[in-house]
């Protein structure tokens, strides 16, 4: 444990190096893409008899990014917005999933928001892939250790 510590403190004197431009790009269009475009594609499979309605719900939900607004700074790109900020928390997502359960728009918004937080858990992924500090410092960390035992692999210690 006392080596786990250790490591910890070494990632959180490193500086966070910005990503390499051109795998930089990629991981934002990616991001976008299942933030504004995806949905589109939620609302015609989920929603076909109200897609443009079911669509415009879906990017609606974009709102509970509101919450980067209570953080310092607003915007980190190294940091996972899983876990950190209060409509992204672990205590929020149980409430989202019961929204599935209600009928339409409700059931519009459960399935925005817990797609918006799929998709930045993706991008949280993405960035840990390259910046060790952020994996080892994000809330959601245990999460993904959980999901990788679970999974058989090797934990990041």
């Amino acid at each position: 444990m006392a080596g786990d510590t250790a490591t910890r403190a070494a990632a959180l004197r490193e500086p966070h190096q910005p990503p390499a431009r051109r795998f930089f790009r990629a991981q934002t269009l990616v991001h976008y893409s299942l933030h504004f475009l995806f949905p589109a594609v939620l609302a015609l499979v989920l929603f076909p008899a109200m897609w443009p309605g079911a669509y415009f719900i879906l990017l609606a939900t974009m709102l509970i990014d509101l919450d980067h607004l209570l953080a310092t700074p607003v915007f980190d790109p190294l940091r996972c917005s899983v876990g950190y900020h209060p409509l992204h928390s672990f205590y929020a997502i149980p409430v989202y999933a019961l929204l599935l359960l209600l009928p339409p728009p409700v059931n519009i918004i459960g399935v925005g928001v817990l797609f918006h937080l799929f998709t930045d858990t993706v991008d949280c992924l993405w960035t840990f892939r390259y910046c060790r500090a952020c994996y080892l410092n994000a809330r959601i960390r245990p999460a993904v250790d959980w999901v990788r035992k679970l999974l058989g692999r090797k934990q990041d210690g």
